[in-house]
């Protein structure tokens, strides 16, 4: 991939996020309702999560319109370029809902299948986070990298549920045998935000099951551009089974006691 091309997708990345951040933050309604629902009742989305997703597939129709996009509201076309954009305009709707600040905008671009940028701004923490393969994570333009791994009883985990009962279920049963061997849990709501937080070194590691690619598309390549491995069950990559975040010598027991604990299955 040349250079030019790699600038042009971050820097419309960023211009489409920085869009749809501001929208939801300024222009959050003060009897913001619940407009559809998805896997279950409480499982939202909100008409400011339709309302960023078209912000945001405009704006690439005008950029690069033979390119792809993936998107959770309902973008979906196929493109010609080899280029895809896969985002989620709102990554923690519940949060937002509520007037919780742990929301992001999340974008990324993958190339030939290979996810190759990533943006996630937090407009209510005034973070962007940005990633391009190979060239290592940045913060509001300055350089991050994941915390040293640290043995699994030291480490602050983040994770996440899911919003089908079976599934929250399972999760609580993970939860429970978990935590007892770890220093904490955090569950923030938005897992991209999460994935970042890897990357910065708030969190040593993040597992979640049940995230689709809009979710940790751009916050994975955040987190392994700045250090950290991810992967899903061993051997196999990231996926709607298991996502997994950490640092060296963390993410492999992680890993590992989350497989011998079922935490890729209801």
């Amino acid at each position: 991939m040349t250079d030019p091309l790699m600038t042009e997708l971050l820097e419309t990345a960023l211009e489409a996020a920085r869009g749809a951040g501001d929208l939801l933050r300024d222009g959050r309604p003060a009897d913001l309702g619940v407009a559809a629902t998805k896997t279950s009742p409480i499982d939202v989305v909100t008409e400011m999560d339709i309302a960023a997703e078209k912000l945001i597939t405009d704006l690439l129709a005008r950029r690069r319109p033979q390119d792809g996009v993936l998107g959770e509201e309902g973008a979906d076309t196929e493109g010609s370029s080899g280029v895809r954009w896969v985002i989620d305009p709102l990554d923690g709707t519940v949060n937002y809902l509520y007037g919780l600040p742990s929301w992001a905008v999340s974008i990324a671009a993958e190339k030939d299948g290979e996810t190759v940028v990533g943006v996630v701004t937090a407009p209510m923490r005034g973070e962007t986070f940005q990633a391009v393969l190979g060239r290592g994570a940045r913060l509001n333009g300055e350089p991050v990298h994941c915390r040293p791994a640290a043995p699994l009883e030291e480490s602050l985990i983040g994770t996440g549920f899911g919003y089908v009962r079976e599934r929250r279920i399972g999760q609580a049963r993970v939860l429970n045998d978990l935590l007892p061997r770890v220093r904490d849990i955090r569950r923030g709501g938005s897992a991209a935000i999460d994935l970042s937080d890897v990357a910065c070194g708030r969190l040593n590691g993040y597992y979640e099951r049940g995230l689709n690619p809009w979710d940790f598309a751009a916050g994975a390549l955040i987190a392994r551009e700045a250090g950290a491995l991810t992967g899903g069950r061993p051997g196999v990559p990231a996926s709607t089974e298991l996502t997994i975040a950490a640092a060296p010598g963390l993410f492999e027991p992680l890993r590992g006691l989350l497989d011998d604990l079922g935490a890729w299955h209801d």
